[in-house]
Protein backbone atom coordinates (compact mmCIF):
# COMPACT_ATOMS: atom_id res chain seq x y z
CA UNK A 1 0.00 0.00 0.00
CA UNK A 2 2.48 1.95 0.96
CA UNK A 3 4.26 1.48 -2.26
CA UNK A 4 1.41 2.11 -4.23
CA UNK A 5 1.24 5.77 -2.48
CA UNK A 6 5.19 6.23 -3.48
CA UNK A 7 4.35 5.44 -7.09
CA UNK A 8 1.21 7.36 -7.33
CA UNK A 9 3.11 10.47 -6.12
CA UNK A 10 6.44 10.45 -8.24
CA UNK A 11 3.28 10.21 -11.35
CA UNK A 12 1.79 13.16 -10.47
CA UNK A 13 5.31 14.83 -9.91
CA UNK A 14 6.62 13.85 -13.62
CA UNK A 15 2.82 15.02 -14.85
CA UNK A 16 3.85 18.31 -13.04
CA UNK A 17 7.33 18.55 -14.63
CA UNK A 18 5.91 18.16 -17.97
CA UNK A 19 3.26 20.52 -17.48
CA UNK A 20 5.51 23.29 -16.62
CA UNK A 21 8.25 22.21 -19.09
CA UNK A 22 5.14 22.76 -21.86
CA UNK A 23 6.47 20.31 -24.23
CA UNK A 24 9.76 22.37 -24.60
CA UNK A 25 12.86 20.63 -24.53
CA UNK A 26 14.88 23.40 -24.27
CA UNK A 27 12.79 24.70 -21.46
CA UNK A 28 14.24 22.04 -19.00
CA UNK A 29 16.80 20.98 -19.66
CA UNK A 30 19.25 18.34 -17.98
CA UNK A 31 21.35 20.76 -15.92
CA UNK A 32 18.35 20.61 -14.01
CA UNK A 33 16.96 23.50 -11.44
CA UNK A 34 20.71 25.10 -11.17
CA UNK A 35 20.27 26.04 -14.90
CA UNK A 36 19.75 29.61 -16.26
CA UNK A 37 15.85 30.09 -17.26
CA UNK A 38 15.38 30.82 -20.84
CA UNK A 39 16.13 34.65 -21.89
CA UNK A 40 17.38 34.76 -18.58
CA UNK A 41 20.74 36.72 -17.83
CA UNK A 42 24.29 35.27 -17.69
CA UNK A 43 27.92 36.66 -18.35
CA UNK A 44 27.28 40.70 -20.00
CA UNK A 45 28.05 40.66 -24.03
CA UNK A 46 31.31 42.24 -24.44
CA UNK A 47 30.46 45.06 -27.22
CA UNK A 48 30.51 44.47 -30.80
CA UNK A 49 33.63 45.66 -32.29
CA UNK A 50 33.06 48.28 -34.48
CA UNK A 51 33.38 47.22 -38.42
CA UNK A 52 36.22 48.77 -40.28
CA UNK A 53 34.98 51.35 -42.69
CA UNK A 54 34.97 49.89 -46.07
CA UNK A 55 36.79 53.11 -47.64
CA UNK A 56 39.19 55.41 -46.29
CA UNK A 57 39.49 58.58 -47.82
CA UNK A 58 43.10 59.43 -46.73
CA UNK A 59 45.02 56.42 -48.02
CA UNK A 60 48.37 56.93 -47.19
CA UNK A 61 50.61 55.62 -50.07
CA UNK A 62 49.53 54.70 -53.87
CA UNK A 63 50.29 52.68 -56.80
CA UNK A 64 49.11 52.97 -60.28
CA UNK A 65 48.25 50.63 -62.92
CA UNK A 66 47.23 51.07 -65.94
CA UNK A 67 48.12 52.50 -70.15
CA UNK A 68 49.67 55.35 -71.96
CA UNK A 69 47.55 57.64 -70.07
CA UNK A 70 48.72 57.22 -66.71
CA UNK A 71 52.28 57.41 -68.34
CA UNK A 72 51.67 60.93 -69.18
CA UNK A 73 52.14 59.74 -73.03
CA UNK A 74 52.35 62.98 -75.49
CA UNK A 75 51.62 65.36 -72.65
CA UNK A 76 55.29 66.77 -73.10
CA UNK A 77 56.60 65.39 -76.50
CA UNK A 78 55.78 64.02 -79.07
CA UNK A 79 55.37 60.21 -78.75
CA UNK A 80 57.08 59.72 -75.71
CA UNK A 81 55.79 59.18 -71.91
CA UNK A 82 56.36 62.22 -69.59
CA UNK A 83 55.60 60.41 -66.22
CA UNK A 84 55.86 63.24 -64.21
CA UNK A 85 52.46 65.12 -65.98
CA UNK A 86 50.82 61.84 -64.81
CA UNK A 87 47.17 62.32 -63.14
CA UNK A 88 47.85 59.73 -61.00
CA UNK A 89 51.45 60.07 -59.65
CA UNK A 90 53.42 62.95 -61.64
CA UNK A 91 55.31 65.62 -59.67
CA UNK A 92 54.31 68.39 -62.41
CA UNK A 93 52.72 71.29 -60.60
CA UNK A 94 50.40 71.97 -63.76
CA UNK A 95 48.83 68.76 -62.97
CA UNK A 96 48.94 68.37 -58.79
CA UNK A 97 48.54 64.78 -59.31
CA UNK A 98 45.84 62.19 -57.30
CA UNK A 99 49.34 61.96 -55.48
CA UNK A 100 50.59 64.91 -54.36
CA UNK A 101 47.07 65.73 -53.13
CA UNK A 102 46.64 63.52 -50.99
CA UNK A 103 49.70 62.81 -49.59
CA UNK A 104 51.83 66.05 -50.00
CA UNK A 105 54.88 66.39 -52.43
CA UNK A 106 57.14 65.85 -49.70
CA UNK A 107 55.55 62.02 -49.27
CA UNK A 108 54.28 61.52 -52.64
CA UNK A 109 57.79 61.38 -53.84
CA UNK A 110 58.55 58.05 -51.61
CA UNK A 111 55.27 56.51 -51.19
CA UNK A 112 53.61 56.18 -54.80
CA UNK A 113 54.78 54.31 -57.94
CA UNK A 114 53.89 54.45 -61.50
CA UNK A 115 53.60 50.91 -62.88
CA UNK A 116 51.52 51.66 -66.30
CA UNK A 117 53.20 51.29 -69.53
CA UNK A 118 52.32 52.60 -73.01
CA UNK A 119 49.79 50.55 -74.79
CA UNK A 120 49.18 47.89 -71.79
CA UNK A 121 45.41 46.09 -72.16
CA UNK A 122 43.54 44.56 -69.95
CA UNK A 123 45.28 41.68 -70.37
CA UNK A 124 48.73 43.29 -68.70
CA UNK A 125 46.82 44.53 -65.94
CA UNK A 126 47.51 41.06 -64.00
CA UNK A 127 51.62 41.74 -64.20
CA UNK A 128 50.63 45.14 -63.39
CA UNK A 129 49.25 44.56 -60.07
CA UNK A 130 51.38 41.39 -58.74
CA UNK A 131 54.28 44.09 -59.43
CA UNK A 132 52.57 46.87 -57.55
CA UNK A 133 51.94 44.41 -54.65
CA UNK A 134 55.45 44.80 -54.13
CA UNK A 135 55.24 48.22 -52.95
CA UNK A 136 52.49 47.58 -50.58
CA UNK A 137 50.26 50.52 -51.13
CA UNK A 138 47.19 51.72 -49.54
CA UNK A 139 45.61 52.62 -53.12
CA UNK A 140 46.07 51.27 -56.30
CA UNK A 141 44.47 53.29 -59.22
CA UNK A 142 43.13 51.38 -62.42
CA UNK A 143 42.71 52.95 -65.73
CA UNK A 144 43.08 50.60 -68.42
CA UNK A 145 40.86 49.52 -71.55
CA UNK A 146 41.74 52.56 -74.20
CA UNK A 147 43.64 50.05 -76.12
CA UNK A 148 41.16 46.77 -75.77
CA UNK A 149 39.19 49.34 -78.03
CA UNK A 150 42.16 50.84 -79.83
CA UNK A 151 43.57 48.12 -82.51
CA UNK A 152 44.12 47.88 -85.94
CA UNK A 153 40.08 46.96 -86.79
CA UNK A 154 37.09 46.65 -85.21
CA UNK A 155 37.31 42.80 -85.79
CA UNK A 156 40.55 42.40 -83.34
CA UNK A 157 39.19 44.73 -80.53
CA UNK A 158 39.19 42.56 -77.27
CA UNK A 159 36.12 40.90 -76.71
CA UNK A 160 34.22 40.93 -74.16
CA UNK A 161 34.07 38.38 -72.00
CA UNK A 162 37.85 38.14 -72.56
CA UNK A 163 37.93 41.32 -71.03
CA UNK A 164 35.89 40.99 -67.93
CA UNK A 165 37.90 37.57 -67.71
CA UNK A 166 41.12 39.14 -67.53
CA UNK A 167 39.83 41.86 -65.47
CA UNK A 168 38.95 39.30 -62.78
CA UNK A 169 41.88 37.70 -62.60
CA UNK A 170 43.47 40.72 -62.03
CA UNK A 171 41.27 41.76 -59.45
CA UNK A 172 41.72 38.15 -57.52
CA UNK A 173 46.32 39.14 -58.40
CA UNK A 174 45.46 41.86 -56.22
CA UNK A 175 43.43 40.40 -52.92
CA UNK A 176 46.35 37.24 -52.26
CA UNK A 177 48.14 39.99 -52.42
CA UNK A 178 46.82 43.05 -51.18
CA UNK A 179 43.76 41.79 -49.45
CA UNK A 180 42.89 45.17 -47.62
CA UNK A 181 44.53 47.43 -50.23
CA UNK A 182 41.54 50.09 -52.12
CA UNK A 183 41.36 49.98 -55.32
CA UNK A 184 39.98 53.51 -57.47
CA UNK A 185 38.87 52.38 -60.77
CA UNK A 186 38.72 54.94 -63.76
CA UNK A 187 36.44 54.46 -67.04
CA UNK A 188 37.86 54.38 -70.05
CA UNK A 189 37.29 57.66 -71.87
CA UNK A 190 35.30 58.53 -74.60
CA UNK A 191 37.13 57.83 -77.80
CA UNK A 192 34.54 59.04 -80.46
CA UNK A 193 34.51 62.28 -78.20
CA UNK A 194 38.44 62.78 -78.28
CA UNK A 195 37.80 62.13 -82.26
CA UNK A 196 35.17 64.69 -82.48
CA UNK A 197 37.41 67.02 -81.10
CA UNK A 198 41.13 65.80 -82.59
CA UNK A 199 39.37 65.74 -86.13
CA UNK A 200 39.77 69.71 -86.23
CA UNK A 201 43.43 70.05 -85.90
CA UNK A 202 45.42 69.12 -89.27
CA UNK A 203 48.50 68.08 -87.10
CA UNK A 204 46.77 65.90 -84.67
CA UNK A 205 45.20 63.85 -88.13
CA UNK A 206 49.21 63.81 -89.63
CA UNK A 207 50.05 61.92 -86.23
CA UNK A 208 47.25 59.93 -86.29
CA UNK A 209 48.18 58.42 -89.27
CA UNK A 210 51.14 56.72 -87.60
CA UNK A 211 48.51 54.28 -86.25
CA UNK A 212 47.16 56.34 -83.32
CA UNK A 213 43.43 54.28 -82.29
CA UNK A 214 43.47 53.21 -85.72
CA UNK A 215 39.76 51.25 -85.36
CA UNK A 216 38.64 54.87 -84.12
CA UNK A 217 41.24 57.70 -85.91
CA UNK A 218 41.47 55.88 -89.09
CA UNK A 219 40.22 58.34 -91.95
CA UNK A 220 39.27 60.82 -89.58
CA UNK A 221 37.34 62.64 -92.00
CA UNK A 222 35.43 59.57 -93.88
CA UNK A 223 31.43 60.17 -92.79
CA UNK A 224 30.00 57.85 -95.23
CA UNK A 225 28.12 54.80 -93.35
CA UNK A 226 30.41 52.94 -93.19
CA UNK A 227 33.28 54.61 -91.71
CA UNK A 228 30.13 55.66 -88.96
CA UNK A 229 29.30 52.50 -88.06
CA UNK A 230 33.12 51.42 -87.41
CA UNK A 231 33.27 54.47 -84.71
CA UNK A 232 29.63 53.35 -83.44
CA UNK A 233 31.05 50.08 -83.01
CA UNK A 234 34.50 51.15 -81.13
CA UNK A 235 31.98 53.61 -78.87
CA UNK A 236 29.96 50.31 -77.89
CA UNK A 237 32.34 48.09 -76.75
CA UNK A 238 33.96 50.85 -74.81
CA UNK A 239 30.14 51.44 -73.33
CA UNK A 240 30.47 47.39 -72.73
CA UNK A 241 33.71 47.94 -71.38
CA UNK A 242 33.09 50.17 -68.67
CA UNK A 243 30.15 48.21 -67.33
CA UNK A 244 32.44 45.29 -66.51
CA UNK A 245 34.77 47.47 -64.86
CA UNK A 246 31.98 48.62 -62.93
CA UNK A 247 30.09 45.11 -62.53
CA UNK A 248 33.63 43.91 -61.23
CA UNK A 249 34.47 46.34 -58.84
CA UNK A 250 31.16 46.25 -57.31
CA UNK A 251 31.69 42.88 -56.23
CA UNK A 252 34.40 44.08 -54.33
CA UNK A 253 33.78 45.92 -50.92
CA UNK A 254 37.70 48.04 -51.46
CA UNK A 255 36.78 48.68 -55.04
CA UNK A 256 35.61 51.94 -56.21
CA UNK A 257 34.55 53.12 -60.06
CA UNK A 258 34.54 56.34 -60.99
CA UNK A 259 30.68 56.07 -62.07
CA UNK A 260 31.56 56.93 -65.54
CA UNK A 261 33.48 60.25 -64.54
CA UNK A 262 35.71 59.68 -67.13
CA UNK A 263 34.04 58.77 -69.96
CA UNK A 264 31.50 61.57 -69.62
CA UNK A 265 34.05 64.47 -69.28
CA UNK A 266 33.81 66.47 -72.33
CA UNK A 267 37.85 67.02 -73.35
CA UNK A 268 38.26 69.59 -75.59
CA UNK A 269 41.51 71.22 -76.73
CA UNK A 270 42.62 72.43 -74.05
CA UNK A 271 42.51 68.91 -72.26
CA UNK A 272 43.96 67.28 -75.55
CA UNK A 273 48.23 66.53 -76.09
CA UNK A 274 48.90 69.06 -78.96
CA UNK A 275 51.38 66.12 -80.06
CA UNK A 276 48.21 64.40 -81.03
CA UNK A 277 45.25 65.77 -80.32
CA UNK A 278 44.37 62.28 -78.55
CA UNK A 279 45.87 61.96 -75.20
CA UNK A 280 45.84 64.39 -72.35
CA UNK A 281 47.42 67.52 -71.96
CA UNK A 282 48.98 68.49 -69.10
CA UNK A 283 45.52 70.12 -68.57
CA UNK A 284 43.88 67.15 -69.11
CA UNK A 285 45.94 65.67 -67.03
CA UNK A 286 45.19 68.45 -64.22
CA UNK A 287 40.67 67.52 -64.83
CA UNK A 288 41.64 63.20 -64.55
CA UNK A 289 43.53 63.74 -61.26
CA UNK A 290 40.50 66.22 -60.00
CA UNK A 291 38.35 63.61 -60.71
CA UNK A 292 39.95 60.83 -59.32
CA UNK A 293 40.54 63.08 -56.03
CA UNK A 294 37.29 63.83 -55.72
CA UNK A 295 35.95 59.99 -56.08
CA UNK A 296 39.09 59.07 -53.30
CA UNK A 297 38.13 61.52 -50.86
CA UNK A 298 34.44 60.99 -51.08
CA UNK A 299 32.58 59.04 -47.86
CA UNK A 300 30.09 57.42 -50.52
CA UNK A 301 31.06 57.23 -54.45
CA UNK A 302 30.02 60.64 -56.28
CA UNK A 303 27.25 59.88 -58.55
Amino acid sequence: MRNRRRRSRAVVALATAALLCGGALTACDAQGGNSGAPGGSSAPRKPSPKPTPAWDTSPRSLAAVGDSITRGFDACSVLSDCPEASWATGTDTEVDSLATRLLGKGRAASHSWNHAKTGARMADLTRQVEAAATDRPELVTVMTGANDACRPTVASMTPVGEFRADFEEAMRALRRELPKAQVYVASVPDLKRLWSQGRTNPLGKQVWKLGICASMLADPDDLNASATQRRASVQDRVIAYNKVLEDVCDKDRRCRYDGGAVFDYRFDGDQLSHWDWFHPSKNGQARLAEIAYRQVTSRKPVA
